[in-house]
This record gives structure tokens, sequence and C-alpha cells, in this order.
């Protein structure tokens, strides 16, 4: 399936425009837009954005989403319920406050497209050592979740050192954290201390003690009891750059 094909099909959806609408408005035909719709046909990045642009689409928004992160993101075949219901739900309101709030807020105008992507797709915050954001990354939500754990609780930490460079983890990568008040046997896990936010591998010894576990030049680990370690989330995911 195409995601181009799919951003266009989000967006005629949104309009309520008919292929042959569309096809007269970007000058292609209406068969030619339906395979792409379907994704039967490639179409070049600048061909897309020209048929999106003069549908009134604007590549950029008060949402900071873009084309090029929508399509390479989320899936947006399952936008596309949440779109015809936004859809349906603009057609109740009456036009007299429609008017009234477009003309208070513009940048509300043409983005119930945006409102239903906003149900698929969340801005996750990356967080350096101090706690202090650095950044974000793009992540698809499914049934207001991320990775099983509520979304608006997951988060990025980037490693501040090379503690676990054995275990694959460098200074610089960032690793997705969800909450965890627990040891999890296994898992790298985020923990706070009193020299703040580090990176261990986990270890469950017995009912309350757990092996925290720490991998650069040579392997280390420690034994503590669960009273002195603050369990903060488990990593489910790594991010590493290869340059």
């Amino acid at each position: 399936m195409s995601r181009l094909g799919d951003l266009i099909r989000l967006e005629r959806t949104r309009q309520g425009l008919t292929h042959k609408q569309v096809a007269k408005k970007c000058g292609v035909s209406d068969k030619y837009l339906m395979e792409v719709e379907a994704g039967t046909r490639i179409i070049a990045d600048d061909q897309a954005r020209r048929i999106l642009k003069t549908m009134g689409m604007k590549e950029h928004s008060e949402s900071d989403f873009t084309l090029d992160d929508i399509a390479a993101t989320v899936d947006l075949q399952s936008a596309v319920p949440q779109l015809t219901r936004a859809v349906e739900s603009k057609k109740a309101v009456p036009r007299q406050q429609e008017k009234a709030v477009a003309e208070s807020d513009p940048g509300v105008a043409g983005s119930i497209w945006l409102d239903a992507l906003s149900g698929v797709l969340k801005h996750v915050p990356v967080y350096n050592a101090v706690m202090k954001e650095v950044g974000h990354r793009l992540l698809p939500i499914t049934n207001g979740k991320i990775e099983d754990a509520p979304a608006d609780k997951v988060y990025y930490f980037m490693a501040p050192d090379n503690d676990l460079r054995g275990f694959r983890v460098q200074r610089g990568d960032l690793v997705l954290v969800v909450p965890a008040q627990g040891a999890v046997d296994g898992a790298i896990m985020l923990l706070q201390t009193p020299q703040g936010r580090v990176l261990r591998k986990v270890k469950r010894v017995n009912d309350y003690q757990a092996m925290l576990q720490k991998y650069d030049e040579a392997f280390e680990s420690e034994i503590k009891n669960y009273n002195e370690i603050t369990f903060v989330g488990r990593c489910v995911r790594l991010e590493a750059d290869l340059t």
C-alpha cells in the first residue's frame, strides 16, 4: 500500500471530494487517482505534493506534522475511520458556529485530518540525563497506548555514558522507556539514583534483591535490596546512530 496514496485518499475524504472532482482539479485521470490510492500505481513525491497542494492541504501545520513525518510513520489506513467521524462531526456544526471558530483561530480551519491523526500519532519527548527535553520522535498509538503503556507516560531517554556498551547501548543512543516500578528480570531499566538517572541491566536474585549490571570495558555488577533501588521504567526499544 502506498503511503502517499493513503495521504491523498485521506485528504480527499476530509474534503468530501470524489475521485472525478480531484482528478479534474489536478489534471489527471480519475482512473490514475484511484490506482494511486489503491497502491497499484507508484506516484512520485513531487506529483503527490502537487495534488495535495492543489486540494488545498498545507505541508506544515500548527501541530508540527509534515507530509514526510506522516508518510514515514503512520499507517494512514487506520486514520480513515477517525477522519470519517471527524468529518461527520464537522457537518453537524452549524455554519455560523463553524465560521466563528475559523475566524477566532484560523489555524483550526482545514486541520480536521490532523485532529484524526492526533489519535494515531504522538510526539514522544526525548530527555537527557537531567530530564531536560532535547527533542522528540513520532510514534504510532494503538488504542491510546504505545508499547502497551499509556501514551502520555512513554518517553525516550538518551544514554549519558557507555556503562551498557557491552549490552549494545552506547552514549547518545535513545532508549524508549515505559513505566515500571519493580524489577523486570533480564531487562535494561532506568533507575533513579542520588547522582541522577542511570541505565542498568537488572537480574532478579530473589524476592528482595536484584543484581544491577553494567558492561563498559569490563563487566561489573552489584547486588542491592529492592528498598535501596528506585525503578523508574523498563527500556523496550533502542535507537542507535550508525554514523
